[in-house]
């Protein structure tokens, strides 16, 4: 049976769709882990008296979110570069600049947080080397 190019064509979409499915997948995926971690986390901190422990959940949070928005963009991306047209080419457009700015804006609070923890680290380190010594 000769393959003619619409029938490769029809089996790449079908497979690119498959594809882009098991990339929304995961993200999804990413994004609840993240979430039922970021709960375990708030538990935890709560537990433990430490309400004040909220940033460590939230980055937590964020960067399983931030990972999950690369892959839903990965996931529009694949399903544009079947075939499009320019309606779709406009809602990647859209959704590459909604999904990147909020990347960005997750990546820059991860680390200022960051900056903050280790600041205050440096910080505490002399206090509590003074408290073990006798």
């Amino acid at each position: 049976m000769a393959s003619t190019p619409d029938s490769i064509e029809g089996t790449i979409i079908v497979v690119v769709r498959w594809v882009k499915l098991g990339v929304e997948i995961f993200g999804a995926g990413l994004v609840t882990l993240g979430v039922c971690l970021a709960i375990l986390h708030l538990i935890r901190a709560l537990v433990a008296r430490r309400p004040a422990d909220f940033t460590a959940t939230r980055l937590v949070l964020a960067r399983h979110l931030a990972l999950a928005l690369e892959f839903e963009l990965g996931a529009d991306i694949l399903g544009t570069a079947i075939s499009p047209n320019w309606d779709q080419i406009g809602k990647l457009g859209a959704v590459a600049v909604i999904r990147t700015g909020l990347n960005f804006f997750l990546s820059t609070e991860m680390k200022r947080e960051k900056t903050v923890e280790r600041d205050d680290a440096e910080l505490l380190a002399p206090v509590q080397r003074g408290a073990q010594t006798p």
